[in-house]
């Protein structure tokens, strides 16, 4: 191989790593909280709580908008409780919250 192949051999290991470890830092985020509502199938578990498979759902919003409503909290029109501040989890920062919206479209099958 050339020195050129190479580097892009290296440089693309080095995204599917990357992309592996914010898959391993999103599903831990969803099983430690978000799972508690959204249930480990992503349908929901209690009344009112958004499915997270549909693809015109709220994974279908970019991401920006899901850490804003992620980080403060969010009433979805209709249902009967809102998501509480940070998914409940008051330590939970901006960039786990970030880990969690690609683990959950893949997850769910949502593109």
């Amino acid at each position: 191989m050339t020195r050129a192949a190479n580097l892009v051999l290296g440089a693309l290991g080095v995204v599917v790593a990357v992309a592996g470890v914010a898959t391993a830092a999103g599903e831990s985020t969803y099983q430690s909280g978000c799972v508690a509502c959204h249930g480990a199938d992503g349908a929901g578990v209690l009344p009112g709580v958004p499915g997270l498979t549909a693809t015109d759902g709220p994974l279908a919003l970019a991401d920006e908008v899901l850490v804003k409503r992620t980080a403060e909290g969010f009433q979805s029109p209709g249902a009967p409780m809102a998501m509480p501040l940070r998914g409940g989890n008051p330590g939970l920062s901006d960039e786990e919250i970030r880990a969690v919206m690609p683990y959950m479209r893949q997850e769910f099958g949502i593109r």
